[in-house]
């Protein structure tokens, strides 16, 4: 279902791309249309991955998780945040009620390998908690950017549907102290993480590199693939 999450993504960005090229002057070069899809940053191993990041100490002076603005409708469209992944990620078409109201579908936790058909056993985790976020770098973000973070539809791996569990299991914790319960989960676990700290430009302090080099080292074939956020 990530695949196919992913995909939806790509073409609505291919079809918003295709229509400003329509609008474009008849002198205007086919690069000034593809400026914002040059900003991906080209695949790469996870260890490669993991070597950029920048290391940091973390600090959660002043942490409060209402200072992320969340589970908001960013586009408008009488749907929250939560309600958009539900709807993307089901893998069968959901039930949707007036009101953007999600009752029923089927999401497929990866972090456990478990299928869950009643919204109210799902929650949406933010790969890269909210606290861990602040600790790492967003304590100096505008609240704007704050608010875009937690609400990042823009990119498949930041926003993820799981069960209610492992969520609650994980809760602000980094790869030195958590992953999933599902060993054949790790890779794409620690790919998605580095993934959604390099597009925010997030640090990394030491004992979670370590714990990451530690699962790349089991992950000869994972790539890692980002977008940098706006």
């Amino acid at each position: 279902m990530r695949t196919s999450r992913f995909s939806r993504f790509t073409a609505r960005v291919a079809a918003v791309a295709a229509a400003a090229f329509m609008l474009l002057p008849q002198n205007a070069t086919a690069a000034d249309s593809t400026t914002t899809a040059s900003r991906a940053v080209a695949p790469m191993s996870l260890a490669q991955s993991i070597d950029r990041l920048p290391v940091g100490v973390e600090d959660r002076t002043g942490y409060e998780r209402t200072k992320f603005k969340h589970w908001v409708d960013a586009d408008k469209d009488g749907c929250s945040t939560r309600a958009e992944v539900l709807i993307a990620e089901s893998r069968v078409k959901p039930t949707v009620e007036p009101g953007c109201k999600v009752v029923a579908g089927e999401w497929y936790s990866y972090y456990d390998g478990i299928t869950v058909t009643s919204p109210s056993g799902v929650q949406i985790d933010h790969m890269v908690p909210l606290a861990e976020a602040w600790d790492e770098g967003a304590d100096d973000w505008t609240a704007k950017r704050r608010e875009a973070y937690a609400n990042d539809l823009d990119a498949e791996r930041s926003l993820v549907a799981v069960t209610s569990r492992t969520n609650q299991s994980k809760a602000d914790r980094d790869p030195a102290d958590w992953l999933p319960p599902l060993a054949d989960a790790h890779c794409q676990y620690a790919a998605d993480w580095v993934a959604t700290k390099l597009r925010w430009d997030l640090t990394a302090d030491a004992r979670e590199i370590n714990a990451l080099r530690g699962v790349a080292s089991r992950c000869g074939h994972q790539t890692v693939e980002y977008e940098p956020a706006a």
